[in-house]
């Protein structure tokens, strides 16, 4: 799993990135927590999405905001971490110019920067979005939200309480022709501690019938 640095708005960005096998591999972009609060890109949860595309052939990109590891910058309130993930998401077309497809994943904070660059880049196919804290950011922009995905969190969650979740999924799945996969995961907290496992089987699953079984597979 190489390290990659490449270059962001503020300076180098650190990355780890997994090259699919099969030519024309589709690519993955994975957003970690908030940088204030401990996020990076090696949080159990955002490697589980890593790995979950990475099992199916994807080239998949994982990497630090600015400020985070040794990605260079301060935090930027969400505005510089947007940023950061298009300038991810060029470098990442940049190695795998014809890919089929184009899918993001966001963990917390990550969500919800995701979920503002899939409104911005119509290259995006899908999403996963874990935890996505609609209790403390604003979700309005999804008007209209542009692909289909799945949102997934606990129904423990000591940040985002359950209803302000189900408040966003009913708003975008009334959408048209947009179909979001609602999942609670029993007993989760919102960074599903001991429960990875869990989280990574529901993601899977919607993974398989959303794209098909993994095209290649990656040792643990």
């Amino acid at each position: 799993m190489p390290e990659v640095l490449f270059n962001g708005p503020a300076g180098r960005l650190e990355g780890r990135y997994t090259h699919g096998k099969q030519p024309n591999a589709p690519v993955a972009l994975l957003l970690h927590p908030h940088p204030q609060h401990n996020g990076t890109m090696n949080n159990k949860v955002v490697f589980a999405l890593f790995q979950s595309f990475t099992k199916r052939g994807y080239s998949a990109l994982r990497f630090n905001f600015r400020g985070v590891g040794r990605s260079q910058g301060t935090y930027d309130k969400g505005e510089g971490e947007l940023a950061d993930a298009a300038a991810a998401l060029d470098w990442l077309q940049t190695y795998n110019p014809n890919a089929p497809l184009c899918w993001i994943g966001g963990v917390s904070f990550g969500a919800w920067i995701g979920m503002q660059l899939l409104m911005r880049r119509p290259e995006i196919d899908g999403f996963v979005s874990v935890s996505p804290p609609a209790n403390l950011f604003d979700f309005s922009f999804l008007a209209p939200c542009p692909s289909s995905g799945l949102i997934i969190h606990g129904d423990r969650d000591e940040v985002v309480p359950q209803a302000a979740v189900t408040k966003l999924v009913t708003k975008l799945s009334h959408q048209k022709d947009i179909r979001i996969d609602h999942r609670v995961v029993p007993g989760a907290s919102h960074f599903f501690v001991n429960r990875t496992d869990e989280l990574a089987l529901q993601v899977d699953d919607y993974l398989d019938k959303a794209l098909g079984n993994p095209i290649a597979a990656v040792a643990e």
